[in-house]
């Protein structure tokens, strides 16, 4: 799978655990990785280091939730994180991650790929907020 696919992945399972209490987030986490299908090799199942990589990604950013929120919010001048969508949120946070706190990922990396995450999932605005909001923090 490409580290495109596990990004996106990563969004999906954090967008889903943001519907839920935190306590239900890891059983969240296994019910995306045991039960959605690969769309880029149509395989039902991610390989043990794909789920690996996905789940200890995910909790990152969940473990470090309230310091993103803070990061993002003074970012986002003018916007508070609850009047943001939760694709777009969703999205900032992952960047923000990787921009933050993940060494491996170049910042042009970060912000490319978040912008790709809006088009892809956001409405016809996102990728220009998401683009926006993630320069101010670079």
């Amino acid at each position: 799978m490409t580290r495109r696919a596990l990004r996106e992945h990563c969004f999906k399972m954090l967008f889903s655990t943001s519907f839920c209490a935190p306590a239900e987030a890891d059983a969240q986490i296994d019910a995306y990785l045991c039960e959605v299908p690969d769309e880029e090799d149509e395989s039902p199942e991610f390989s043990e280091e794909e789920r690996k990589i996905c789940r200890e990604r995910v909790k990152a950013v969940l473990d470090k939730r309230e310091e993103i929120d803070g990061i993002l919010q003074q970012a986002s001048s003018g916007w508070s994180l609850r009047q943001m969508g939760r694709v777009e949120l969703t999205i900032l946070r992952l960047a923000c991650f990787e921009l933050r706190f993940d060494e491996n990922i170049p910042e042009k990396v970060a912000i490319n790929e978040a912008v790709e995450l809006a088009k892809k999932f956001g409405g016809e605005e996102a990728p220009s907020f998401v683009n926006g909001v993630l320069a101010k923090l670079v």
